[in-house]
């Protein structure tokens, strides 16, 4: 047997489907080929033709019921939020009091539904991680049909961790489960073709999809966009805002110099020689923000023609097969970013939208802003920043080593906010619940 028919035979063993089989063979002749995965500084100049949210849903009236009817909201809810101490769905933290991730992603489904008087789609992409807490958790709203995996869920792949000097699939008895890591969310577009969601949407005659993570308060279906996007005649839209220092390591938007595609390069991506290329912010100004809008026929009309693949590029991460052994054996994990599609689609585009459309939670600082009053969410589920805020959100840095974890934040309390610029903690200390802070407070 060759190789891949040894990756192949184990893919198939745990019912992963051909679409998954065919985008994993893609990453593994692209490693095979000893071809760089890295994009230099040299293809590539900064982005063009970035366009201006603001300006497009400003000259844009809201999409009508029919339109409405033919969109999907996809989630990506595949993270266990590990590296905040939780080991359930991320999704399931709470934001406010009584108030989860999943709550405001099922209010913001159902305010489009009401618009509408049609029943918006929702798909939420979860791992073999979340799905029994995330579907157990939407039990509460069985009444409003969101309880029914059938309607609701896709699960996303898993890929075997090859070995670095053979690249065959590892075998570690001690623990079968750490033989297998995520794909990435680029796994997306096998995802939907696997599971049937692909053709079973677009027989129900929704043709555009607005995908993002579940962690993202920010990333709401706009319907105004959604009516630019419509008429554009776009295949593919990556909503991107400006960097600033704190982007600086995450992924930004570029052009290719021999073509004039867009598309997006990963830190992982980029060669030494050019990180202060990749950092400078000035240079390359736009950072994909993970909020995605795909024509969904389209999306199918490619795949036809290039063998059910979406080539995208391949990101190679060298691990050990047990994170916690640094003595077991040297293993790729292979990924790809669902936002490199980009560079698939002709005519796709890029709008650089306010800052508000990205408000992910990636640490305890990120979560607390968020219970404070500064961050205000309506009866629709839609966040925004409280007046007094000025547009701007503050800065919240706390003390990476006492409040790594969600538990943290019990003894820490969540002050007021919606004056402060910049809010620094370093030590121990306890706010008193609301307690008034202005300015920029360093404790």
């Amino acid at each position: 047997m060759s190789r891949f028919d040894v990756i192949e035979s184990k893919m198939k063993s745990v019912g992963l489907s051909e679409a998954a089989i065919s985008a994993f063979r893609h990453s593994v002749q692209v490693l095979e080929s000893k071809q760089s995965m890295l994009i230099p500084e040299a293809d590539i100049v900064p982005a063009a033709g970035v366009e201006d949210w603001d300006s497009l849903v400003a000259a844009t009236p809201a999409a009508d019921a029919d339109l409405l009817a033919q969109a999907v909201l996809i989630k990506l809810n595949g993270g266990l939020g590990t590296g905040m101490g939780l080991q359930k769905a991320k999704s399931l933290l709470e934001i406010k009091p009584g108030i989860t991730f999943l709550d405001l992603i099922v209010r913001q489904v159902k305010s489009l539904r009401a618009a509408a008087g049609y029943p918006v789609n929702l798909l939420l992409m979860n791992s073999f991680s979340t799905s029994e807490d995330t579907m157990a958790y939407l039990a509460r709203y069985a009444e409003d049909g969101f309880a029914d995996a059938d309607k609701v869920e896709m699960i996303q792949n898993r890929v075997p961790k090859l070995l670095t000097d053979t690249l065959e699939p590892v075998s570690y008895p001690a623990n079968p489960e750490l033989e297998w890591c995520p794909p990435g969310h680029g796994d997306i577009y096998p995802a939907l073709v696997g599971s049937g969601w692909l053709d079973k949407l677009l027989a129900n005659g929704v043709k555009y999809a607005f995908v993002s993570n579940s962690d993202n308060l920010g990333a709401q279906m706009d319907t105004r966009f959604l009516r630019w996007f419509a008429e554009s005649g776009a295949p593919f839209v990556m909503e991107v805002t400006r960097r600033t220092e704190a982007d600086k390591k995450g992924g930004h938007l570029a052009t290719r110099a021999a073509d004039g595609q867009p598309l997006l390069r990963e830190v992982a991506q980029c060669p030494e020689a050019d990180v202060a290329d990749f950092q400078d912010i000035n240079k390359h100004r736009f950072f994909n923000t993970n909020n995605l809008w795909i024509r969904l026929d389209a999306l199918r009309d490619y795949l036809a023609a290039n063998g059910g693949v979406l080539p995208l590029p391949v990101i190679r991460n060298t691990k050990t097969v047990d994170p916690r052994d640094a003595a077991s054996p040297r293993v790729y994990q292979l990924e790809t970013a669902m936002g490199a599609a980009i560079q698939c689609f002709t005519g796709a585009r890029a709008v650089c939208v306010p800052r508000s459309r990205f408000f992910p939670v990636k640490t305890c600082s990120d979560l607390l802003l968020l219970r404070s009053d500064a961050v205000v969410i309506d009866d629709a589920g839609l966040m925004s920043l409280a007046p007094e805020c000025g547009g701007v959100a503050p800065i919240v840095q706390l003390d990476a080593k006492l409040y790594k974890l969600v538990d943290s934040l019990d003894s820490l309390g969540v002050p007021s906010l919606k004056h402060v610029t910049k809010l620094t903690v370093t030590g121990s200390h306890t706010f008193a619940p609301g307690e008034p802070l202005s300015g920029e407070v360093t404790v």
